[in-house]
């Protein structure tokens, strides 16, 4: 009877491992056909051809586990910061009229957020200071910076490996239930990709479908003029930097908003060491540009008044300065209904399509 009983709890025992053994791999490993749906990224048609990863194909399960981790609070040490805690849809996913944002335990940041769409032609880094190469890069930086979400990328994995529904997740989108940095950034940069602006009033009219005020008008005449042209009517300049169809060159400059003696952030040079890159920040996308204040690297500036007024008579010189910026350093001398113009036109580029899109917001 007793080696009976030995034999019944061996018996017990190894069922009750095979048992154990097979519910962690059906979590862990399903045991099912891994396959993607290829996701179509739709570009409006006034504009270019997006810049797409090779090495990283939108695809649908890609997208929802980048969704998913863009609104997910345990990226962030004390499970109170999430990607879009800073980044919010209605400002274009910049911060709500901050300055700077706050991070963890009230922490402030030291530069203003960036908005978020288009990013597939940003192909010369990410950040005010390009020091991110790919959007996938510049998706893991928050994490790890103590003034945001003040977490190590080690804890987040285990964070998101201990939690069944991302670990299918992860599976769905590159058929590894096992969770990586790697994967968590290719995820983020696969959904942040999809943030397409092109609908404004201003691409409406490029299409077609819309037309311009006189004031709106007189303002993309004023915008697309060069200052210095010859003629008795003199422009804005506006284009140099913001003519492409993302309305920014993607470039860092020096647009004078310091003296040398008065820089406090070295910008790019921060990133590159070199003397020649001091105080260039990278020039934003105007898209959006009237909801997404404050202006600047710091957020010196909180209207659209205050910023025209800085290149009609607030540049100052300093060694690094863009030739262009350099051109209009004397003041332009808008007159008041420039000013208003001006204005009125960049109103134009806000994209309401864009800053209400349903697919973008955070699934409850």
């Amino acid at each position: 009877m007793k080696n009976l009983a030995k034999f019944t709890l061996s018996v017990l025992f190894i069922l009750s491992f095979v048992l154990v053994s097979c519910q962690e791999d059906s979590v862990t490993s399903p045991k099912k056909e891994f396959k993607t749906t290829p996701y179509n990224l739709v570009i409006p048609t006034n504009m270019p051809p997006p810049i797409l990863p090779q090495d990283n194909p939108l695809t649908y399960e890609g997208i929802a586990l980048g969704k998913a981790l863009f609104f997910e609070k345990m990226l962030s040490k004390d499970g109170t910061v999430s990607c879009g805690s800073c980044h919010n849809q209605s400002n274009a996913f910049t911060d709500t009229d901050k300055q700077f944002s706050e991070g963890i335990e009230g922490k402030i940041g030291d530069r203003n957020s960036m908005p978020i769409f288009n990013m597939f032609y940003h192909t010369k880094g990410f950040f005010w200071d390009g020091r991110a190469k790919l959007l996938r890069d510049q998706s893991l930086g928050p994490i790890e910076n103590p003034l945001e979400m003040g977490e190590t990328l080690e804890n987040v994995v285990n964070k998101l490996q201990s939690e069944a529904n991302y670990r299918a997740m992860f599976f769905n989108a590159f058929g590894d239930s096992t969770v990586s940095s790697l994967n968590i950034s290719l995820a983020m940069e696969q959904f942040m990709l999809t943030f397409v602006s092109g609908n404004s009033k201003f691409d409406k009219v490029e299409r077609g479908e819309a037309v311009f005020n006189e004031s709106e008008l007189r303002g993309k005449i004023l915008f697309n003029t060069e200052f210095e042209n010859g003629n008795s009517i003199k422009g804005a300049d506006c284009f140099h930097c913001h003519g492409t169809a993302d309305f920014s060159n993607h470039e860092f400059m020096n647009n004078g908003l310091d003296s040398e003696s008065e820089f406090k952030d070295l910008g790019r040079a921060k990133f590159t060491e070199r003397p020649t890159d001091n105080a260039k920040f990278k020039t934003p996308s105007l898209r959006n540009v009237a909801v997404s204040g404050p202006y600047m690297h710091d957020g010196r500036f909180k209207t659209l008044e205050e910023v025209i007024e800085h290149y009609n008579s607030g540049i100052k010189e300093s060694p690094t300065l863009d030739v262009n910026i350099h051109g209009i350093k004397d003041g332009m001398n808008l007159t008041e209904q420039d000013k208003q113009d001006l204005i009125a036109f960049l109103k134009t580029l806000t994209d309401e399509v864009f800053l209400n899109n349903q697919e973008y917001k955070e699934s409850k």
